[in-house]
């Protein structure tokens, strides 16, 4: 209760931290927020033509299940990328009065969360000039969504704990996140892999949730339960995870600021 009771005290704060994110994000930019609709739209266009004519990839409705990979992956690129610097970034802020550190990694998570719903749109019409068929497993979007978003916090509160202590982190996780764009199925079919690599990418949380997304959101198929239950414990390990990392690590982030 006394946690409950702390978040509401601060939650009016952690609105404006999400509401300064996107202004820094968009700030000088004529289009706005509307680059989170056509960033996706134009690399989509690009990714097909290059993909879909250069390796022939036999894939149903290629340029959903591309997109659908972009919308996903670059969320989950720019919400623990936000996290893992949000302490660090809020440095002098943190120095001078107390704040729940965890608001400021939640905050860049949140503003992400509203990147991914325009970018969502952009799926929608994508699917409508297409002229894809929408069928009512749409609606179960929001569980492999969710998966996600809990998914990166609990990525993110890793991450952020660490970078405070070992900068380092922060370097080595952009080669990493490189590596993981090849071992997610964005652009290619895993039917297309070899067993062993096929067996490596199946590991990759990122591929679960995947899966779930494209098949209620694109190809009318409703996961089975097991599926759901896989990346619903994962996503919770990762959370309560994270959560023990950065309730550990965080009286002293102040000493390492």
């Amino acid at each position: 209760m006394t946690y409950i009771e702390n978040f509401k005290k601060f939650q009016p704060l952690l609105y404006e931290l999400v509401a300064r994110d996107v202004k820094i994000k968009y700030r000088k930019s004529v289009l706005g927020v509307l680059w989170t609709l056509l960033n996706p739209l134009l690399m989509m266009v690009i990714l097909s033509i290059v993909f879909s004519n250069l390796f022939k990839f036999d894939i149903e409705n290629y340029s959903l299940y591309l997109l659908s990979g972009q919308i996903l992956f670059n969320f989950y690129n720019e919400s623990t990328s936000g996290a893992m610097t949000s302490i660090l970034g809020n440095a002098a802020l943190i120095k001078k009065v107390y704040i729940p550190k965890y608001l400021f990694v939640l905050s860049r998570i949140a503003s992400s969360s509203i990147n991914i719903l325009s970018s969502f749109c952009a799926l929608i019409l994508v699917m409508l000039f297409t002229r894809t068929e929408l069928h009512f497993t749409m609606f179960l979007v929001v569980i492999p969504l969710g998966y996600l978003i809990v998914f990166s916090l609990g990525i993110g509160l890793i991450l952020a704990a660490l970078a405070v202590k070992f900068r380092d982190v922060i370097h080595l996780y952009t080669v990493f996140l490189t590596a993981l764009t090849y071992l997610t199925p964005i652009i290619y079919p895993i039917s297309m892999l070899p067993d062993w690599v096929r067996m490596i990418v199946n590991l990759n949380p990122l591929t679960g949730i995947l899966n779930i997304f494209r098949d209620v959101m694109i190809y009318n198929t409703v996961p089975t339960i097991g599926e759901f239950l896989i990346s619903f414990v994962v996503v919770a390990v990762t959370l309560v995870f994270g959560l023990w990392v950065f309730y550990k690590q965080q009286d002293e982030f102040i000493l390492n600021l």
